[in-house]
């Protein structure tokens, strides 16, 4: 039995980089890895769950095993399922195959699992060590644990600006701000994303595709127009595109679905905020119904703004280009004025990278301001 806690951590981030493999295939499942370790060290099996319907990564790391599994320590970034779904409890499957230890960083905290795989591997003698690399573990997974903990998926508010902060000119003209680097960048965002999100603002002036361009894509995201008057052209470039695009509105006149329908959108009426305009926290409880983990949301100055106001976000991700616009050039995004500074929406820095000749910030809603 492994004690050392070195090596603990060595073999779970092994798990977590096997479990990066489905970082754009898992959803709606969280994103597993799992190593079988043997008493000398060597490792005799290992998989991830690559997508929903598959086998679990448990299940994949003992069938490459074999009979060599018995005896030996399994490292699983989230505790084993313990409920029949499309396939069978994990944490049976390792009791079979002799599984001696299990190193996992937390408990799942769906509440089919939480607590009960470690239970059972307890009650059937197994060793269980939990909490080794947890924030590693918790960083690749938040979409889904937050959504299973919280019902809200993990929001991210993607932003192009400029030195001085802005994100277009006066005339609405914005590509492209950003580098060639970072709008490449953009599309691994999108493609581990389970859906991207944009205003009808943005797509009557750009007409953007909002999809994975990728070599090697699989899984398109799914498309989401937020669009308050059902505005949107049936000819609009984001509607002919493979996979789904959804319009969500508070238009409630079927008579102008239909050009759209037969476009291919998907219609999805959402209450009216105070204002008139689709209700922010009403789209997020459709995000969470929908099963998606990560979104994405890419769109102008009036709907991150919004989102903002609604506390909607979660995270920025923020590209900054060595450019200048001019006053003229629109603002990043519109808020309400405050009249103090204490008033001010605090965020966290997490992370600074340079990306070709931009600048990518990270940056977090501090929990004060969570709802």
């Amino acid at each position: 039995m492994i004690t050392s806690t070195l090596q603990h951590a060595a073999y779970m981030q092994k798990a977590l980089e096997l479990a990066n493999q489905s970082l754009c295939t898992a959803t709606p499942n969280p994103r597993v890895g799992c190593v079988l370790v043997n008493d000398q060290g060597d490792i005799v099996g290992q998989g991830f769950h690559a997508r929903a319907g598959l086998p679990h990564a448990e299940t994949m790391a003992l069938q490459q095993a074999g009979k060599h599994a018995e005896n030996t320590t399994a490292y699983i970034n989230l505790e084993p399922c313990a409920h029949h779904g499309r396939t069978p409890p994990c944490c049976e499957a390792l009791v079979q195959a002799g599984v001696k230890q299990v190193v996992i960083p937390f408990l799942d905290p769906d509440p089919r699992v939480s607590g009960l795989g470690m239970e059972y591997l307890q009650m059937h003698g197994v060793d269980v060590v939990v909490g080794v690399l947890k924030e590693q573990a918790w960083e690749l997974n938040k979409g889904f644990l937050q959504r299973i903990e919280k019902n809200r998926p993990w929001l991210r508010l993607k932003l192009a600006m400029s030195l001085d902060a802005r994100t277009a000119m006066a005339s609405g003209e914005s590509q492209w701000i950003s580098c060639e680097t970072s709008r490449e960048e953009v599309q691994h965002w999108r493609a581990q994303s389970c859906a991207v999100v944009t205003g009808i603002g943005t797509v009557l002036l750009d007409n953007p595709s909002m999809n994975v361009r990728l070599a090697n894509t699989t899984r398109q995201p799914v498309r989401i127009i937020v669009d308050t008057h059902l505005r949107t052209l049936p000819e609009a470039k984001i509607l002919t595109l493979a996979g789904e695009t959804v319009i969500v509105t508070c238009q409630t006149d079927r008579a102008k679905y239909s050009a759209l329908l037969d476009a291919g959108a998907i219609i999805k009426v959402l209450p009216a905020n105070t204002q008139g305009q689709v209700d922010l926290p009403a789209l997020v409880a459709y995000l969470a119904e929908r099963q998606f983990n990560d979104v994405w949301f890419e769109a102008g100055t009036i709907l991150s703004g919004a989102l903002l106001q609604a506390h909607c976000v979660d995270e920025l991700i923020v590209y900054i280009a060595p450019k200048l616009l001019g006053h003229d050039a629109r603002a990043m995004m519109q808020l309400p004025g405050l009249d103090k500074l204490k008033n001010a929406v605090q965020f966290e820095f997490s992370e600074v990278v340079k990306v070709g000749v931009d600048l990518r910030l990270t940056a977090r809603i501090h929990e004060h301001f969570r709802r």
